[in-house]
């Protein structure tokens, strides 16, 4: 199963369901596909769309997949690379109404040349991204909570030490 989801933006990502919808059409994909599709409006007889799910369902359906089709949201990457998933990201764009800003492309860029996730900048090109996937082991994803934490009360000492 591919699980598909566009979080949970107050914007719609049409462009990234329709891709995936396109290569259900041309045969590229033949498993069962799940789309957490946000506010996201779109039907489908082609896969199960379903616009928001309560997290334990959200967390079932990323546990069980074969691959992880998203957003550019780091919530959902990480989670998904902590659970070792191969993940495939595209950036929602600003220029498309898909977001305030281009954030996203950033945040895709920086996973991508870390080694953890195959991005997706050409829509028309899903096909070849998921061939890619099914040799791809993404880089083990650390967390960089302690330090960034630890930094942040040593900051904050330094602060309340000059007063």
């Amino acid at each position: 199963m591919i699980f598909v989801t566009l979080g949970t933006q107050d914007k719609p990502f049409e462009r990234l369901i329709k891709a995936v919808e396109r290569q259900i059409e041309l045969g590229n994909i033949t498993e069962e596909v799940i789309v957490q599709s946000g506010c996201t409006k779109y039907q489908s007889d082609k896969m199960k769309v379903i616009q928001y799910m309560p997290i334990d369902e959200f967390n079932e359906y990323l546990k069980n997949a074969s691959l992880i089709i998203t957003h550019s949201g780091v919530g959902t990457i990480i989670q998904a690379l902590e659970i070792g998933k191969t993940v495939i990201a595209a950036a929602r764009k600003k220029e498309f109404g898909e977001h305030v800003s281009d954030h996203q492309q950033q945040l895709l860029e920086n996973f991508s040349e870390g080694g953890y996730i195959l991005p997706l900048t050409d829509f028309e090109k899903l096909n070849e991204v998921i061939e890619q996937a099914k040799n791809f082991s993404p880089n083990k994803f650390t967390s960089n909570n302690t330090n960034f934490i630890e930094n942040t009360i040593n900051e904050i000492n330094n602060l309340l030490r000059k007063d």
